[in-house]
């Protein structure tokens, strides 16, 4: 095989993996935020009265796994406007937003 088509072909390799890690990530970071609101959706958690405490930042810097999604996707879910922060640190669910995202996710 030519030199050219190994280059080529190493190129090729390298940016599906790349895109195929970027995938994979993103299904694990939708996977724990529908986590995260059907732990605040059994807790009650849809008014400030009724807000719980959520991990938002990392247990252990040097831990590798899922756990450490969980502070990126509550900030995405803030940023969404699903989830609402309190005052004091808790956390509670958007019933509007709440209800948009059901209907939209239903309809798929």
């Amino acid at each position: 095989m030519p030199i050219y088509a190994q280059i080529l072909l190493l190129i090729a390799a390298f940016v599906f993996f790349v895109l195929a890690a970027m995938y994979l990530t993103g299904l694990g970071l939708r996977r724990v935020c529908f986590k995260i609101i059907a732990e605040m959706e059994e807790a009650r958690a849809f008014s400030a009265g009724k807000a719980i405490k959520l991990q938002d930042e990392r247990k252990n810097f040097f831990r590798v796994g899922t756990n450490n999604l969980r502070p990126k996707a509550l900030g995405i879910l803030i940023a969404e406007g699903l989830v609402i922060k309190t005052g004091d640190g808790k956390y509670y669910l958007g019933k509007d937003k709440l209800a948009e995202m059901k209907s939209k996710v239903g309809k798929t």
